[in-house]
Formats: structure tokens, sequence, C-alpha cells
């Protein structure tokens, strides 16, 4: 496979990552209250998830060749999830004066992302 198709692939697969991004977040802000980012949290928590059930699967259960794996983690999933846009947000927060909320933010991304990815990497290796 050449360059141009691996490259072309991987923008391929970061689009599609973005526009799933983009109707989680926008689903999940119809439902849930918009003073808090919870659209960026959901995002995250669910991408970890995800990631960790690849993973896990991808050591056991499924054969996924390299190069489709590096499509996923590296196309899909880096754009689907949202770290810039959580430090941002972050930021936002704390420029806001809403220091409680900014604190609230990094630890419920930082402790339930690592939940979330090692619940999906033990999930994949399970299945």
């Amino acid at each position: 496979m050449t360059l141009i198709v691996k490259v072309s692939w991987l923008a391929l697969a970061g689009a599609v990552g973005t526009l799933a991004r983009f109707g989680l977040i926008s689903l999940a802000e119809s439902i849930i209250e918009k003073e808090y980012p919870w659209g960026t949290l959901v995002v995250n928590l669910v991408g970890c998830l995800l990631v960790g059930l690849l993973l896990g699967l991808a050591e056991g259960r499924l054969k996924i060749e390299p190069q489709t794996l590096t499509l996923l983690l590296i196309g899909f999933f880096g754009a689907f999830t949202t770290f810039s846009a959580f430090v941002l947000e972050t930021i936002q927060l704390l420029e806001g004066g809403s220091w409680l909320l900014a604190l609230r933010n990094i630890a419920l991304h930082n402790l339930l992302g690592v939940a979330a990815l090692f619940g999906g990497l033990k999930l994949g290796q399970i299945l």
C-alpha cells in the first residue's frame, strides 16, 4: 500500500471519528444540563472504553492487522476523543472562576477515563 493510500485511509477514519464525536456531544448536550461540559466527558469516556475494548479483543479473539489497529486508534479514535477540548473547557472554567467545576472536570475525566479504558480492556479480553 502506498503512502498516499495509507494517509487517505487515515484521513477518512479521522473524518468519521470527528463526525461521531460531534454527534455524540450533540446528543449528550441535548439530554444533560448545559452548565458543565458533559458532552466532552461522555465522548472521552466512551472513547476510552472502546479503545480498551478494541485492544482487549486484539490481544485475544480478534486478529487485527497492525495497519488496521493504527487506522482505528490514530485515525478514528484520535479524532473521536477530545482531550484538547477537555483542556480548553477546564481553562475556561478556571478563567470563569469555577474552580470546583474545573477540579471536578479534571478528576472525572482522568479517574473515569482510566476506569473506562481498563474496563474495556478486560471486557475485550473476556469476549
